[in-house]
């Protein structure tokens, strides 16, 4: 060990609060320089004031919110019954590497690009029209891009690999013995499923059900071009007031609105894991 290291762990060890001051001095730079200087220069004027609060309790921006709220927790909800099966399949598969390659391969793609895709897919003269309309079972396109469902569509798309991912990790470390015991016992598939499979992936689904919830909360891109900016959700509304309306303060207080609505969700999620020991025990 060197005689630099030595001293250091020697000062830590002196004065205990030193070692987290050092911890939390990188993003306490981060915050000064990139928030509260450009709050000095950015043409706010100084003063505090619940103004901004106020208006977001506006119904119009209320309906915004719930909105984006509806649409977050239907887009977890499909990314969930559509995710568990898919996790399921590759945590039994011979080739789970090969599945876990294609399931992260999106990834490589941009996000704005993947979304683009959507438009060509959705569009009247698209691949789902082209495909009805040739298989005979409609007459006339369907209107599909800039609708609600477009939108979904598009969040369950860019967001399910968030829900496989970990129900796979809790999956994977499932010991078959315990599916077997059950069906000896005469427990049939779906008693086996709600009392041994999903109780014991039940970590997987609330992390799954958090990346994805959060994310879509604070999506703007996906409303944006699959919505035609017709269908406002809260991240197109703090986007706009950054930019177009430069309004920043009403901005701030929109973002922080969302930022404590996450917080509340991430609270209950982590509370309802916390439980689950609970009730499994004797």
């Amino acid at each position: 060990m060197s005689a630099l290291r030595r001293r250091i762990l020697a000062l830590l060890a002196r004065r205990p609060g030193l070692g987290a001051a050092t911890l939390l001095a990188p993003g306490t730079l981060w915050l000064l320089v990139f928030f509260a200087v450009p709050m000095l220069y950015g043409g706010v004027d100084p003063g505090f004031t619940l103004e901004h609060y106020r208006r977001f309790l506006d119904p119009l921006y209320l309906q915004v919110l719930g909105r984006t709220v509806v649409w977050a927790a239907a887009a977890t909800l499909a990314c969930l019954l559509l995710g568990y099966p898919v996790a399921w399949v590759i945590a039994r598969s011979r080739h789970r590497s090969l599945l876990l390659f294609l399931m992260v391969l999106p990834f490589w793609t941009s996000f704005l690009v993947r979304t683009f895709a959507m438009i060509f897919l959705l569009r009247d003269t698209g691949l789902v029209n082209s495909l009805l309309l040739r298989s005979g079972i409609i007459a006339q396109p369907l209107t599909l891009l800039y609708t609600p469902f477009a939108v979904l569509l598009g969040l369950v798309y860019g967001f399910l690999p968030f829900m496989v991912l970990p129900i796979y990790a809790s999956l994977e470390k499932l010991d078959p013995a315990l599916l077997e015991a059950a069906e000896v016992l005469g427990a049939r598939p779906g008693a086996r499923f709600v009392r041994v499979t999903l109780p014991l992936s039940l970590p997987g689904v609330i992390a799954g059900c958090l990346l994805v919830f959060v994310p879509a909360l604070g999506s703007f891109i996906t409303s944006d071009l699959l919505g035609g900016a017709k269908h406002v959700m809260i991240g197109n509304l703090v986007q706009n007031q950054f930019t177009s309306a430069r309004n920043w303060p009403f901005g701030s207080a929109v973002s922080f609105a969302l930022m404590a609505l996450v917080l509340l969700a991430v609270t209950a999620a982590l509370r309802l894991r916390d439980r689950e020991p609970e009730r499994g025990a004797p």
